[in-house]
């Protein structure tokens, strides 16, 4: 019982940002949310989901098999790689059919930033970041 509060809490944060809720939606229906929205979607939801959360709705995606969402999010989670800026987001867009942010033309709609309250180590990942950039 636990894990369905914890869950539907993720989803309920998720759905704060209207680019994942899109998603989301998109993966509820099984859609084919192209291969940036769903690197987009791992990126995101594992820090508001569990892995197996996070594998389940990838797998709704019509083309893309329990060993294809395993391996990416691995992959995500390995690199540990931090949720992109939506100017990155938009870029990946303009590389597939299916629209990863829903309204491309409003400036906020894909900044899970504004939208969305990350763990601190997201925040500190990308300070270090910068500031290594910065001494480059």
């Amino acid at each position: 019982m636990a894990a369905t509060a914890t869950k539907n809490d993720g989803v309920q944060e998720l759905r704060k940002s209207d680019m994942m809720a899109h998603l989301l939606d998109a993966l509820d229906q099984g859609k084919d949310i192209g291969h940036y929205g769903r690197l987009v979607f791992a990126m995101v939801a594992r820090h508001f989901l569990s892995e197996d959360e996070v594998i389940g709705y990838l797998q709704k995606d019509r083309d893309f098999s329990e060993e294809q969402a395993r391996a990416l999010y691995l992959q995500v989670q390995g690199k540990d790689y931090n949720p992109p800026k939506r100017d990155k987001i938009l870029h990946y867009q303009s590389q597939q059919d299916f629209p990863i942010i829903p309204n491309p033309d409003d400036p906020d709609s894909g900044n899970v930033y504004r939208d969305l309250q990350f763990p601190d180590h997201v925040y500190e990942h990308i300070t270090d970041y910068y500031e290594h950039k910065a001494q480059a």
